[in-house]
């Protein structure tokens, strides 16, 4: 991979990962556009690296405290706001982790195309407008509750469809509970922390199970811009989110799906 692959799919990746516009749609572009060849397994891993990373530090307080308290809960000191939190955040991350673990092979052969992320962009763009529009937004993310982190998890399944948007999606589905966009958005980021892990836990085993060969020096470039991006991303959506709300990304998948449809027509 050259230097400028490098820094064009590290900031894909970072600026897309936690907002709600889908990394898959926007990482087929540089293939379809500037014919780039597929990055590597572990040029994904890194970059999982990366994203992981930003959002461990950004909510490290929110970690820690909820760390704190679950390991307090499971040994008999009772429940709190972050301990419930914490279960709730556990329990949404079986659904996709078992599904994911499965299906993942099943998805990667039939619904990893062109058409299919041009649909999903946008269908699931506007289910994420009509939700906005829909949206009671009067509960916090540590009103979710174990039903509510359920529906959540279970929306988090349909991300493996490319396309759809992991964060998209489950920021769909709070806001559908009533959660406030910016519980919503803050119970998404915490719910990828464990998601993402696995996610890069399956990419290493598989990565030293392979025998692709990998020069990491240049691939710790793309771990470093993921990282800041993805940090920046979160920062700066988490305070515009209650000033624009969703229509612009709705927008915005909206053009992106029209666009993908009109390159793949091409080819």
């Amino acid at each position: 991979m050259s230097e400028l692959q490098i820094i064009v799919l590290a900031l894909i990746q970072g600026l897309t990962e936690f907002l709600p516009i889908s990394s898959s749609a926007h990482l087929i572009l540089p293939s379809q556009l500037l014919g780039w060849q597929d990055q590597g397994l572990a040029f994904d891993l890194i970059l999982n690296i990366g994203t992981l990373s930003a959002v461990l530090i950004y909510f490290r307080i929110e970690v820690m405290n909820m760390s704190t308290a679950w390991v307090g809960s499971l040994r008999g000191k009772g429940e709190t706001q972050d301990s419930r939190l914490a279960w709730w955040i556990l329990w949404s991350t079986i659904p996709a982790a078992l599904i994911g673990f499965f299906g993942k092979s099943l998805v990667e052969t039939y619904l990893r195309s062109g058409y299919v992320i041009a649909v999903t962009t946008t269908f699931f763009g506007l289910l994420l407008w009509w939700a906005d529009a829909k949206a009671k937004q009067v509960k916090t993310e540590y009103q979710t509750g174990l039903k509510g982190a359920l529906f959540i998890g279970f929306a988090q399944v349909l991300a493996l469809i490319p396309g759809t948007s992991r964060s998209g999606i489950t920021i769909t589905a709070g806001l559908m509970l009533g959660l406030t966009r910016n519980g919503a958005a803050r119970f998404s980021f915490l719910m990828s922390i464990p998601i993402i892990a696995m996610a890069s836990g399956y990419d290493l085993l598989k990565f030293i199970l392979s025998d692709e060969y990998v020069d990491w020096g240049p691939l710790f470039l793309g771990a470093g811009i993921s990282f800041i991006s993805a940090i920046l991303c979160i920062h700066v959506f988490l305070i515009l989110l209650n000033r624009v709300g969703m229509l612009p990304f709705v927008i915005y998948r909206l053009l992106l799906g029209g666009f993908l449809f009109y390159i793949l027509s091409g080819t």
